[in-house]
């Protein structure tokens, strides 16, 4: 039996080290290390190994317990990024923004058009768009084919901050100044890089040399896209940090929470879901594991109020993700 419960220790202490790595994603850039990053990937499944030792020790009596559930506290932010549930809001909402990857209308374009019109959102932001979009008595921005917006109230301006070349970049992202109530908001949209897996690519057999090679090239792809996610997102800080107005920033991120991405997009603006999400924020559902990668944030003087993943809508492989906000607390 002391020779399992040390087994335990020893994995228990890596487990804490591996999560407390995830941490370091705030301060270490993927190009200097990319490691941190594919750390965040695992985040879940770190979290709940985790838990589980915990809970063998609590169960055996070990004064470690305490030490680990003190330690545990480190991540109770992190896991609310995955998992939250907050209490309701008593300011109302004036603002309803929908953000959707709609993977072009492949798996049914017209369905998309009939959830759009039907969503009564004040903002739509669209990833991977198509060119034949459109939603009924609402003006639209965007012509790349990848990233669209659509307001109710009026677009003052709008322009690309990331544009792909088809070869070193296929990320996009754009911003949109939107008059709403006699106030102008920066709305921003954006498609960050992305892996391109498919399911095979991705799927363990059981075969050991075969799963071992597909891991290799599962990290071969991570590492590249993640140095090139830290240059997107040195752009598009620029324009949250140069912005003379209040900023509203959704899109898909191709980014799990507690990664680079998610540390550095969201520096000085609120995640909505944390502030007012419930449940589970997992918004691309074509694996069968836990990825949060559609995200709004706004800027701290915009209240978020409530945070939906509408998983009744299964016309593409993410959800579409509904924010409603305050623009008058």
């Amino acid at each position: 039996m002391k020779v399992f419960r040390l087994i335990i220790l020893i994995l228990h202490l890596g487990i804490l080290f591996l999560l407390l790595g995830t941490l370091l994603n705030a301060y270490v850039p993927p190009k200097i290390f990319p490691w941190f990053n594919l750390l965040s990937l695992g985040f879940p499944v770190l979290v709940i190994l985790y838990a589980i030792f915990t809970l063998f020790w609590l169960f055996s009596w070990k004064k470690r317990t305490f030490v680990f559930m003190l330690a545990g506290l480190f991540f109770m932010v992190p896991v609310q990024r995955w998992i939250n549930f907050t209490s309701d809001k008593k300011e109302k909402a004036d603002l309803k923004v929908l953000s959707f990857n709609v993977k072009a209308g492949l798996l049914g374009a017209d369905a998309v058009k009939e959830y759009l019109n039907r969503s009564d959102a004040d903002v739509i932001m669209l990833q991977e768009s198509g060119s034949k979009i459109s939603v009924r008595g609402m003006e639209g921005s965007g012509k790349n084919g990848v990233l669209k917006v659509f307001s109710k109230y009026k677009i003052i301006d709008s322009k690309e901050l990331i544009k792909s070349d088809s070869e070193s970049n296929n990320a996009y992202a754009s911003q949109t100044d939107i008059e709403i109530n006699g106030k102008i908001y920066r709305f921003i949209n954006m498609y960050l890089e992305p892996f391109k897996f498919e399911k095979g690519m991705i799927k363990m057999d059981g075969l050991k040399e075969e799963d071992e090679r597909k891991m290799k090239n599962i990290v071969k792809r991570l590492i590249p896209v993640f140095k090139k996610h830290q240059d997107q997102v040195s752009t598009i800080k620029e324009s949250i940090e140069a912005s003379p107005y209040p900023v509203i920033l959704a899109g898909d991120f191709n980014s799990v929470p507690n990664s680079y991405e998610y540390y550095h997009l969201s520096d000085g603006l609120e995640d909505a879901f944390v502030k007012a999400g419930k449940g589970s924020a997992t918004s691309f559902h074509d694996y069968k594991f836990p990825i949060r990668i559609d995200y709004i944030f706004t800027s701290k003087t915009i209240l978020p109020v409530s945070y939906t993943v509408d998983r009744t809508v299964k016309i593409s492989d993410h959800y579409p993700v509904i924010g409603k906000f305050s623009l008058n607390h």
